[in-house]
């Protein structure tokens, strides 16, 4: 392609923004369609490519690329048959593929084809009843499998949304036809099973689900009947061709061949796990796209209009992932005619919030955020504050994953805008309980920006709300026991982490040291001293930054190491870290993380440590117990991850390796093979050195292959050690939360009824216990007196069962997020976790949190 025309490319490019709205759009389309016709002749391949990219890259633009295809057809039939048929051919790869976004663009794009007479309606019905009958098949119980209800309601969502676009068009030349799909999507939204994701909403109530509220799917059909009866008129969808109507009735139409969609995957079990487990990998390769997250009132748009807003964000979104500044740039340039910055807010925390897992990494949305309040200074900065209040007003109802995110987020939007933040408009929450939400929440979004500044920064950030100030962690910095000075310098400890000290700094190999331990320290004191003060002094040696502590580790990981041969002992190392960094989550944290790294800990250890008495009583007032943990989870399933990455890598590589030692072995048999008679007797005809080559190549060649085949072997032993691992982990760690919540919830009542923990504590009784052993210690220093209840309620004789409560809920949330983050794995040993930890009469709150990552078509918790 010439520079020339790659300018002009890019001319176009940069043209098509330009469109919609109240620029002249018919202007620019003549343009394009000019630049296009003078290098035709010379770059038809070059223009072919870069209308299909465009059009599967740049969605909402679509029926801007439809017209231009259509100029084109006027002259060069051939030219958009094959635009027609090439698009046909990747809708179909993509069904066959299960290529989600791909399905849905191009049948977007064949109803833009369809709107420039470029393609002929029929087809497009043609294709949506493929895609419909597919669907009922899919939930057939004959001759399909309704576990994978996720795809035929995607397929079906498909056809939904692409009506904005196309649905007028087929409703003015075909409409019988286009009434008889319409039928068809009616009779599957009423076959269908109603989908419940109140275990995935981000907001909890207290009123569970009601039976008459519509899932996805069942209100976007409610939203195309309502643009039916509307005449099918939707203003955000830019209608280009209806200048050129004139023009583009003169072309041919093209007919689309017709599509295939895969077979339903059938399954022979009557098993419930394993119609589970299908269920939950249909989930997954068919998750819901969008979960509202109405933080706004309900703005002026119209139905449609607001899903066809949604959709052009949630596509710049995917397709500029990656690339900021192009994703802020295409997000406030889209061609609609409204207002739509408060959609755009709350569709990008809809992302950012989506449970189990947002589509890309938070730090994406966050500077998406971030630079769409540079790009629109003047509107956007507003709309985020006034999301923040309307989700901080929200907090106590918020899902804790969710929670978590919104904290993390917010400390680093904040970092990128110097902390400014009105803070005095929540200076009240200093006034609350130490463990009511939105008091924890200040205080950990403040904990967090000082990881990100430095604790002076953010004090002076507080100024205008100095009560807040209470809610500061304390100044970062050790802890460290055996710091010497004039009245403990002489006791046996700070002697001997002197001592421990020079050994360090004059260099001793760490054999040395262990036997310093072990004959001078242990004998003497015990081992539990010797862990103490080895453990003090190396955090010590190690806490100006955080490569020094990784230095320390892997010098001395290994003295710890032998005085941690067993969990006890590892508890009380963890106990010496949090002990010694006791001013610094972050620290504790990070220390943790790498010594289980290193092996020092265990998860387990980790899991126990997580749950001890004293870590208990922080699960409602803090992150710090929960962050440890969190890590310690993911970082064995990363390890399973990793694994299995590379033995499917090593996989392909031993396929390889056999393959070259095979065509070597082959090569040097059919050397040796070729004979000629020397002196009367049959010799090799090839020549030594060739055959020696040959030779060595066939050698280095199976060593290669018994090499990976061994790096294969080991790899899988790791794998199953690691999954074994995983399973024992997930088994304490489900355990350890039924035993907590079991001493804590409140019993089921007689006729069966189960507790609501959001509806006051009132009526709230007990099991086993009385009020008083029931309650929970509260600091009166940091708490509220006892006659305030969080967020302004007042129940004067209750305030303890209400911090019972918030505690029951923290950590209910907390069992479901783990619940959904690691519902593949639950899956696996699900039969197990039925058989060994949710034995007996198991609280059907805990149940329910337990598997609600599992069950996505009831409310009810395990079917199990």
């Amino acid at each position: 392609m010439s520079a020339g025309w790659r300018t002009l490319l890019l001319r176009i490019g940069d043209r098509c923004p330009e469109y919609g709205g109240s620029a002249d759009h018919k202007e620019h389309i003549e343009t394009c369609y000019g630049m296009i016709s003078r290098e035709y002749e010379h770059s038809r391949e070059a223009i072919f490519e870069f209308l299909l990219q465009c059009a599967e890259q740049l969605p909402h633009k679509i029926p801007f690329f439809g017209v231009l295809i259509g100029l084109i057809n006027l002259e060069n039939e051939d030219f958009a048959k094959d635009i027609v048929d090439t698009t046909q051919a990747k809708l179909q790869d993509a069904l066959h593929n299960e290529n989600r976004d791909r399905i849905r663009i191009l049948l977007r794009f064949l109803s833009g084809l369809m709107c420039s007479k470029v393609v002929v309606p029929n087809s497009i019905i043609e294709t949506f009843e493929t895609l419909l009958s597919s669907a009922a098949t899919i939930l057939d119980e004959e001759t399909g499998n309704p576990s994978w209800q996720p795809r035929a309601d995607f397929y079906v969502y498909c056809i939904l949304a692409s009506l904005p676009w196309g649905g007028p068009e087929l409703f003015e030349q075909v409409p019988d036809e286009f009434e008889r799909v319409l039928v068809g999507i009616q009779s599957y939204i009423s076959i269908r099973r109603h989908f419940d994701d109140i275990a995935f909403s981000v907001f909890e109530t207290d009123e569970g689900h009601s039976p008459n509220k519509k899932d996805f799917m069942e209100d976007l059909w409610e939203r195309i009947q309502i643009l039916s009866r509307s005449g099918w008129k939707a203003k955000s969808v830019p209608k280009p061709h209806l200048p050129f109507e004139a023009q583009l009735v003169a072309g041919k139409s093209h007919r689309l061949s017709l599509i295939s969609c895969p077979p339903p995957n059938l399954t022979l079990t009557s098993s419930e796990i394993l119609r589970g487990q299908e269920k939950h990998e249909a989930d997954l390769k068919y998750p819901q796209r969008l979960r509202r997250l109405h933080i706004f009132p309900t703005n002026q748009a119209e139905p449609v209009d607001r899903f066809v807003v949604e959709e052009c964000i949630l596509d710049v979104l995917l397709f500029f992932n990656g690339c900021r500044k192009e994703c802020a740039f295409y997000l406030v340039s889209l061609p609609v005619s409204f207002r739509y910055e408060y959609l755009m807010a709350e569709t990008i925390f809809s992302q950012l919030l989506l449970l189990p897992n947002p589509p890309f990494r938070p730090i994406y949305y966050t500077l998406v955020i971030i630079d769409l309040c540079k790009a629109l200074p003047g509107a956007f900065p507003s709309v985020v504050v006034g999301a923040v209040h309307a989700l901080f007003d929200r907090i106590s109802n918020m899902d804790m994953e969710c929670r978590t995110r919104l904290i993390l987020w917010f400390s680093h939007h904040l970092s990128n805008f110097q902390f400014i933040w009105p803070w005095q408009e929540w200076s009240y929450v200093k006034d609350l309980p130490k463990w009511a939400p939105q008091r924890v929440f200040v205080q950990e979004v403040l904990e967090r920006e000082i990881r990100l500044s430095y604790f002076e920064k953010i004090k002076q950030s507080i100024e205008d709300a100095a009560e807040l100030e209470e809610l500061l962690p304390p100044k970062a910095g050790p802890n460290f026991k055996f710091l010497s000075d004039e009245s403990t310098e002489n006791t046996d400890g700070h002697k001997l982490s002197k001592e421990l000290v020079a050994m360090v700094r004059g260099k001793k190999n760490v054999r040395d040291i262990i036997l310093w331990v072990e004959e001078h320290v242990i004998p003497t004191n015990g081992a539990e001293f010797a862990l103490d003060v080895v453990s003090q002094t190396l955090l010590d040696i190690g806490s100006k930054s955080f490569t020094h502590l990784i230095t320390v580790l892997e010098r001395y990981g290994q003295i710890i190491s032998k005085l941690c041969p067993n969990e006890e002992m590892q508890l009380l190392l963890m106990d010496e870290v949090s002990a010694y960094w006791k001013n610094s989550t972050q620290m504790t944290a990070i220390a943790i993380d790498r010594m289980m790294g290193y092996r020092l800990i265990s998860n387990l250890a980790i899991v126990k440590w997580g749950f001890s008495p004293a870590n208990v009583e922080q699960f409602h007032v803090s992150d710090r117990p929960w962050e440890i943990l969190r890590n310690a989870v993911s970082k064995t399933y990363n390890r399973i991850s990793d694994l299995r990455k590379e033995i499917q890598s090593l996989k392909k590589g031993l396929q390889v390796a056999k393959e070259v030692s095979a065509k070597a072995i082959k090569e040097l048999e059919e050397a040796k093979s070729v004979l000629e008679i020397v002196e009367g007797q049959p010799a090799p005809a090839e020549r030594p050195g060739r055959l020696r080559r040959l030779q060595v190549h066939a050698d280095k060649a199976k060593e290669e292959e018994v090499t990976t085949e061994e790096s294969l072997e080991a790899k899988g032993a790791l794998l199953a050690r690691a999954l074994e691992e995983n399973k024992e982990l997930l088994k304490l760690l489900f355990k350890r939360f039924v035993d907590v919540l079991t001493e804590r919830l409140p019993a089921v009542s007689a006729d069966g009824e189960i507790p609501n923990l959001r509806a006051g504590y009132q009526n709230v009784n007990f099991a086993s216990q009385d009020l008083e052993t029931a309650t929970m210690e509260i600091d009166n220093e940091n708490g509220a007196d006892k006659n305030s209840e969080p967020n302004g309620q007042n129940t004067k004789n209750d305030y303890n069962v209400g911090e019972l409560e918030q505690w029951c809920l923290c950590t209910l949330g907390y069992l479901k997020s783990f619940s959904r983050q690691y519902a593949t794995e639950i899956w696996s040993h699900i039969a197990m976790l039925d058989e060994e930890v949710f034995v007996g009469d198991i609280h059907p709150l805990i149940r329910k949190a337990a598997f609600s990552g599992l069950c996505r078509f009831t409310n009810e918790g395990s079917q199990l």
